[in-house]
């Protein structure tokens, strides 16, 4: 059987987009670690499912390279975004049914911009075993002593700031973060280099996916790091591997807007 795929990004942060509105589509742990594979299958962060929603105007379904299924994805809700308003003959704004809730997508001339609604502070929103907010809270990983700020855009983040960002070991420390006991369902990891007061560089670890050369996410929980921690402004260019993403936290609203762009790559199908 041939299961037809887009093969799209955001800022480096790639998908494999299947569209199950129009035909049924089961995506078990082991194809989406398949459809992830980058020696076996098609290569990718993560597999992105469109479904039709009663909610709002689509679903997307996310599943992570090792086939988990995670709550939100601020780059791929930016793809799925563009796929489908293309697909739809224009359309220039899209509500998106998520695990964490809807967002509203607004296509721009150039890049698109998510609406990634209000980030989540509280240790029990998170979640993390502790109580009230965790901000630059001192631990000790691997010999690192480090401080952490824990924040939910939907689903968990921690943010911690490092001196520079591109000589540290993030494949180690960030695998231990990952997976400790302090964050019950995972946790997706950011270490954040503070340039200036409206600039930052990071590198992600990602909760199921390791190092990946964006997150949509957790560029927004790091600008509010940011701002909680008195090193940043509401406005922040993110700089990633990828490229970089611009994020606004609206004193107005508490919502935090992330802007930036989606391309596809190629059209394809693979015997399934």
């Amino acid at each position: 059987m041939k299961m037809p795929f887009i093969k799209m990004h955001g800022t480096g942060n790639d998908f494999v987009v299947i569209d199950g509105r129009k035909r049924s589509v089961r995506i078990s742990k082991k194809l989406a670690q398949r459809l992830c594979h980058r020696r076996f299958g098609i290569g990718a962060d993560q597999v992105l499912v469109i479904a039709s929603s009663q909610k709002a105007d689509v679903q997307m379904r996310i599943f992570n390279a090792d086939g988990s299924e995670v709550e939100h994805c601020g780059n791929g809700i930016r793809c799925l975004a563009k796929y489908v308003t293309q697909e739809e003959n224009g359309k220039k704004t899209l509500s998106v049914e998520t695990l964490s809730g809807i967002s509203v997508v607004k296509l721009l001339e150039d890049n698109v911009r998510v609406d990634m609604g209000a980030p989540r502070l509280e240790a029990k929103e998170i979640p993390v075993q502790a109580q009230g907010r965790v901000i630059a809270r001192p631990f000790m990983q691997d010999g690192f002593q480090m401080e952490m700020t824990c924040v939910s855009m939907g689903n968990p983040h921690c943010v911690i700031a490092v001196e520079a960002v591109e000589p540290f070991p993030v494949e180690v420390v960030g695998s231990q973060i990952e997976n400790d006991p302090f964050f019950p369902n995972r946790t997706n990891v950011e270490f954040v280099e503070f340039v200036s007061r409206d600039r930052v560089k990071i590198r992600v670890w990602e909760r199921g996916s390791g190092e990946t050369w964006a997150c949509g996410t957790g560029a927004c929980a790091v600008a509010v790091a940011g701002v909680l921690l008195k090193k940043t402004g509401r406005k922040v260019q993110v700089d990633l591997k990828g490229g970089a993403l611009e994020i606004y936290w609206d004193p107005k609203t508490d919502h935090v807007f992330l802007t930036g762009l989606a391309e596809e790559v190629y059209r394809g199908e693979i015997e399934i």
